[in-house]
């Protein structure tokens, strides 16, 4: 297993994590079911956790990718730098669960006003994890990717060739 596989096992996990605990939050607030909302918080903090193993294998999985043939090592730094925003919102919302757990625990006033924010909070960073996803998926599928000078493969004597070429 090399460093793109790795990074291509965990990187579903926060992405898929967030959203799923905040359909299970939303869940929580309009059942008014308090379980229901702290199993949504542990959610987020497991998404947190996973979002660091997505992160850190990020440059293995750069290094075996970056020299094949059609990738584009403006791909990889545009997924970087949306990966690296989506990585901090994450933790951010882990953190804040945690706490708004803590709270519940304790019986604090200020338990409600958390939930609050980490809704807004997951709001964010589910818009971080859908372009994060996004731009990673363009690194090696060139059929999601958008814009101009896709590289396609040609059935033709020609090979490959840019889709602005002939267009």
């Amino acid at each position: 297993m090399n460093g793109a596989h790795l990074h291509l096992l965990v990187n579903h996990f926060p992405i898929v994590g967030v959203i799923l605990a905040t359909l299970v939050l939303i869940a929580g607030f309009l059942f008014k079911n308090t379980s229901v909302k702290l199993t949504a918080l542990g959610l987020y903090v497991f998404s947190a956790l996973s979002s660091l193993a997505a992160y850190f294998t990020g440059e293995q999985a750069e290094e075996v990718v970056e020299h094949l043939a059609g990738i584009s090592e403006t791909l990889i730094h545009t997924h970087e730098e949306l990966a690296e925003f989506f990585h901090i919102s994450t933790l951010i919302l882990g953190a804040l669960a945690l706490i708004a757990a803590i709270l519940h625990y304790r019986r604090s006033r200020y338990t409600r006003y958390f939930f609050i924010a980490v809704f807004v909070v997951a709001a964010v960073d589910i818009y971080a994890a859908i372009q994060t996803g996004r731009s990673g998926g363009e690194i090696r599928h060139t059929e999601i990717r958008q814009g101009s000078g896709i590289i396609q493969l040609d059935s033709g004597a020609r090979g490959v060739r840019y889709k602005d070429d002939d267009d």
